[in-house]
């Protein structure tokens, strides 16, 4: 019988998770061996991503054959992903109330987390627009390279007939990375296991225990994000079956957890969204690639439990002025860090002092960070993909498919 590529997925996943147990006493083996094909891996994915992104959405920018309607679906978009950050901070703030994962923690501080200053709004709105476009696209500049790739879409669309030959490279060129991220998704379960097996290996469970109440929380939240929010969008705007859709985006999340990177996922979460959710070509190579530069749910999830995890452990209360802070902070923060380096942290360290609690508690996180960047950028994924089954939905763009998922 031939095995789905989510269950080959699956398997490496779970086959990394058991051969990092079984070297945890020597992790060197694991990092010295095992993680050079991860990293391997991961490159094949990083390689395409930039051809992937600006030659998709100018694809998906020009197809819609009219500015106006580009503008609706960039407005719906930002809405749902805003939103949707909204809502997870607060569930992260209401799981952290509950678990009270600081309480009884009295972790020595030994070294000093500085604050790293994320740009302000106005200036990250600023910089979108790239002085240098081969600059930008040198550099990976990803939020640089939507805005020059949609005035590219834009460009051809209001040019018309002699707009054609351009949009037939880069229809072309978008076939070609389509094919290749199929040959690299092929090796993505001996992908997956090499680069959990060191994670598993240096972060056994007896490093994990003291801090396991964060990692319960912040995994339920996950959880409850994925099943309410989600599933809730995929049924009112797609009137789809909730578990067609996590059936539908398994293989980009699987990957997403893995890597912990929404950039890195993106080519396998613009095929499952085509091909597994029937969303159109147009509407997932527009609001895919600006989903995985802004949209950062799981992240907001987590400010919300390790604010309140620091403050706890720090014997500090938070009021409900603060707790509402910590939202409108954590939500406009996953816009203004997007495409910085360390957002994760750097929204965490902002949230902090946003309601005065002490940066050194990012610290207290550090070791853990990993194995929850994993959880965090799977929720990103699963949430760009269930907007975009929204967005095609309310354009009239989702498609009906059967019941086979990408193999």
């Amino acid at each position: 019988m031939k095995l789905k590529l989510t269950t080959k997925i699956l398997i490496g996943l779970l086959a990394g998770i058991i051969v990092g147990l079984l070297l945890g006493g020597s992790p060197e083996i694991a990092e010295k061996y095992i993680a050079p094909f991860g990293t391997l891996f991961f490159n094949l994915i990083r390689m395409i991503i930039v051809p992937l992104v600006l030659s998709s959405l100018v694809v998906g920018a020009a197809s819609t054959g009219d500015v106006r309607k580009l503008g609706r679906m960039g407005g719906k978009t930002v809405a749902f992903y805003l939103g949707t950050t909204a809502v997870a901070v607060t569930i992260g703030l209401i799981l952290g109330n509950l678990f009270s994962p600081g309480s009884g923690i009295a972790m020595p501080i030994n070294e000093t987390a500085e604050a790293v200053s994320a740009p302000p709004l106005l200036e990250t709105l600023i910089n979108i627009i790239p002085s240098n476009p081969l600059q930008a696209i040198v550099n990976a500049n990803m939020l640089q390279i939507i805005a020059f790739a949609l005035f590219i879409g834009v460009g051809i669309t209001t040019v018309g007939e002699k707009g054609k030959p351009l949009f037939n490279f880069f229809e072309s060129l978008a076939e070609v990375m389509y094919k290749i991220t199929a040959f690299i998704m092929s090796l993505a379960p001996y992908g997956v296991f090499a680069l959990i097996v060191p994670v598993v290996a240096v972060n056994g469970p007896s490093v994990l225990a003291p801090l396991v109440k964060v990692i319960i929380a912040v995994y339920l939240g996950a959880l409850i994000h994925a099943i309410v929010v989600y599933s809730s969008i995929v049924k009112a705007f797609g009137k789809m079956n909730p578990l067609k859709f996590f059936k539908g985006v398994a293989p980009a999340a699987t990957v997403a957890y893995s890597t912990a990177s929404s950039a890195g996922t993106l080519p396998v979460t613009i095929k499952s969204a085509k091909e597994n959710l029937g969303v159109s070509n147009g509407v997932a190579s527009f609001v895919l690639p600006l989903g995985a530069t802004i949209n950062m749910d799981g992240t907001a999830l987590y400010q919300g439990v390790c604010a309140l995890f620091v403050a706890q452990v720090y014997g500090l209360e938070l009021a409900l002025a603060q707790q509402v802070t910590i939202v409108l902070t954590a939500t406009l923060a996953s816009i203004g860090t997007a495409g910085v380096p360390g957002a994760g942290f750097i929204m965490l360290t902002m949230v902090l002092t946003a309601v005065g609690l002490p940066i050194e508690g990012a610290a207290l996180i550090a070791g853990i960070d990993r194995v929850l960047d994993m959880a965090r950028t799977a929720v990103n994924v699963v949430g760009d993909s269930a907007v975009a089954v929204a967005v095609a939905a309310t354009e009239d763009e989702l498609e009906p498919v059967t019941e086979k998922v990408t193999s």
